[in-house]
């Protein structure tokens, strides 16, 4: 049985300071992971729409 993934990239940019979102596939809620130049740290939190509420993509 294939598992399916519970995060996938959805978009990306940059090399050195990174920006990437994944999306959670079971509840299909956005998230921003950023990271500046891998050693100095990275972070991710949830992306929210103009109302405050999380921006969620439709799972099929």
């Amino acid at each position: 049985m294939v598992k399916k993934k519970r995060f996938v990239e959805v978009y990306s940019q940059g090399l050195l300071n990174v920006a990437k979102v994944l999306v959670d596939t079971e509840t299909g809620v956005n998230y921003l992971l950023g990271s500046h130049s891998k050693r100095i740290g990275t972070g991710m939190t949830i992306l929210v729409d103009q109302n405050g509420k999380p921006v969620v993509t439709p799972i099929h």
